[in-house]
C-alpha cells in the first residue's frame, strides 16, 4: 500500500508535534527547567517559526499546522525556562542586597 505524500506529512507532523506534550506537562508539574537548554530552545523556536512562515508561503497545510502547534508548545517551554532564569537572578540579587559588608 502506497501512502499519499500528504498523509505521510500529516502523520509525521502529528508524531513530531506530540513529542513536545510530555515535556510541557513535566515542566508544568515539576516546575523544574534546570535541564532545559535556553540556547537550544531559543534557536529551535526561531527555526519552527521560520518553518511556519515557509508553510504559509507555500500553503502547505501539514507544515503550517504542525509548526503552529509545535511553536506554541516549544514557546511554552522557552517561556517557562526564561521565567525560571529571571526568578533565579532576582533571588540571587535579593540575597546579595541583604548582606552587609563587615
Amino acid at each position: 500500500m502506497i501512502f499519499d505524500a500528504t498523509v505521510i506529512g500529516y502523520i509525521a507532523a502529528v508524531c513530531t508535534t506530540c513529542s513536545f506534550i510530555p515535556q510541557v506537562f513535566h515542566i508544568l508539574k515539576s516546575k523544574d527547567t534546570r535541564s532545559i537548554s535556553l540556547a537550544m530552545y531559543s534557536i529551535f523556536v526561531m527555526g519552527v517559526f521560520l518553518w511556519f512562515v515557509y508553510g504559509v508561503s507555500v500553503q502547505d497545510w501539514p507544515v503550517i499546522i504542525a509548526n503552529a502547534v509545535t511553536l506554541m508548545l516549544a514557546s511554552i517551554i522557552l517561556t517557562l525556562k526564561i521565567r525560571d532564569l529571571l526568578k533565579a537572578k532576582l533571588a540571587v540579587k535579593g540575597n546579595n542586597g541583604d548582606k552587609q559588608l563587615v
